[in-house]
């Protein structure tokens, strides 16, 4: 079968499936409950309900192939919500954010084991996640972070010395950082094909290539697609970058902008003479963050977030397709790794990244029927959050009064960007000025003072800044 998407992973994860059959909703149907969304929240969302509440009959419908968003397209990342504390802790309180860090930190070793359980081999290697500085404005950059951590005893990271990051990262281009050893990466995509397989062999119905066309927020909850129907007792939506198309309220909350990668062909011997043989996450400190890891068959990926941005957040066409800056992204791999000057880059590719303005998820109810309920806004921290999000989503969608429906996360967007078009200006113009400022400290130059401010204006809507202060 000839496959069009630009994600190697999912290309990858879907070769791997013997015989791939998509089950097209062409049916009226009832169901207890229905999701919208067949990636990583959505089937968890769905898996977790069912281990809850196995007598419920649940459907999920997805416009593609589960796992073709972002699911199956980022760059397989584990990195939890540890270097947030200090913005959610100002946002929803000390307790919640304590929460939300603990629990992103367990998704490692529960994604891990439940994998292993059920064998599904997404290439999981939990071998930590390293921040690494590049410039001297850079240098410290985690000591505040850590200190409200220790505080609070939830704390993972340690800082370590310029030759010990450097023996890490196989990189001279690194010259302080702080590492965690809760984290790592995984296949993405292989992970998504699996809980879709799970999902179905536990009992849950679901039906690709089934584009919803309206839903309605009245008592009796109807879902259309284009040959078929689900009536259902619960809705939840779990569309990604895609929400503020069926939930305009929440228009104003996220800004859509690309995250772009570039992967290598496989070059194991290039890499063992690095040795970079691990499945370390490697980022540095600009508040736009090179990430990078290598995977098992010895390929190296890059990426960077903060590039293309959507005015009105709609998905547009260049989302699918190949990255707009691959020649910047390469240069980029070759000024962290200069003996792989001549690695082909065999294919490059991005995809839209909800950015909230708090910098993290959350979850609420349509405010004209409690039934319907969301997740959004996960602003590149999905693969461990996601795991999260379906035991909140599960929570919400049973009604169950527990730690999570009680916390502020399921309050609905806590702040708001301003209307269009001054979301998208105000954007492209913090953007730039955060690629000035970056640009400068690479070279060792002070920003100047109005990049600077624009800057700060960034790091108040959910950018992490690691910048030392």
């Amino acid at each position: 079968m000839d496959f069009h998407y630009q994600s190697p992973w999912f290309i990858e994860a879907l070769e791997k499936e013997k015989d791939l059959k998509v089950n097209e909703l062409n049916l009226n149907l009832n169901c207890d409950v229905c999701i919208i969304g067949g990636g990583y929240t959505g089937l968890w969302t769905a898996i977790k309900i069912k281990e809850k509440k196995p007598q419920l009959n649940i459907i999920l419908i997805e416009k593609d192939l589960c796992g073709s968003g972002a699911s199956g397209r980022n760059g397989g990342c584990m990195i939890p919500q540890s270097t947030k504390f200090q913005g959610i802790r100002d946002v929803v309180g000390i307790e919640d954010a304590k929460k939300m860090v603990l629990s992103t930190e367990a998704a490692v070793k529960h994604i891990k084991d439940f994998c292993s359980e059920n064998k599904i081999n997404a290439e999981i290697r939990d071998d930590g996640v390293l921040y690494g500085a590049t410039n001297i404005f850079h240098q410290g950059a985690f000591e505040s972070l850590i200190s409200d951590l220790n505080e609070h005893n939830i704390n993972s990271w340690e800082r370590l010395s310029k030759e010990k990051v450097q023996n890490l990262t196989k990189s001279s281009k690194f010259i302080d950082g702080y590492f965690s050893q809760t984290g790592g990466s995984l296949q993405p995509a292989v992970l998504v094909r699996g809980l879709k397989k799970l999902a179905e062999n536990n009992g849950i119905k679901i039906f690709e290539k089934s584009t919803v066309i309206s839903y309605n927020d009245k008592k009796e909850i109807y879902v259309k697609t284009k040959n078929g129907s689900v009536s259902c007792e619960k809705l939840v939506l779990a569309i990604n970058a895609w929400t503020p198309n069926f939930l305009p309220f929440l228009s104003r909350s996220v800004v859509l902008v690309s995250s772009d990668m570039i992967i290598t062909e496989p070059m194991q011997n290039e890499l063992k003479n690095l040795g970079l043989n691990n499945g370390l996450v490697i980022l540095d400190c600009n508040l736009f963050t090179h990430y990078s890891r290598t995977t098992p068959d010895g390929k190296i990926i890059l990426g960077k977030g903060g590039n293309t941005l959507s005015f009105r957040n709609k998905v547009i066409n260049s989302f699918d397709g190949p990255s707009t800056i691959e020649k910047f992204l390469k240069k980029s791999l070759v000024s962290f790794y200069p003996s792989l000057k001549k690695a082909k880059i065999t294919t490059s590719w991005n995809g839209p990244s909800e950015r909230t303005k708090t910098g993290f998820p959350f979850f609420g109810y349509h405010p004209k029927n409690k039934n319907i309920s969301y997740a959004f806004g996960y602003s590149g921290n999905g693969v461990l959050t996601c795991h999260v999000g379906g035991e909140i989503l599960s929570s919400m969608a049973l009604e169950e009064q527990n730690e999570w429906t009680k916390s502020n996360f399921c309050k609905g967007p806590l702040k708001m960007f301003p209307p269009e078009p001054f979301r998208w200006l105000g954007a492209m113009i913090i953007r730039n000025a955060i690629r000035r400022k970056e640009s400068d400290q690479e070279e060792g130059k002070d920003p100047k003072w109005f990049d600077k401010q624009l800057a700060k204006i960034a790091v108040s809507v959910g950018r992490v800044d690691f910048e030392k202060k």
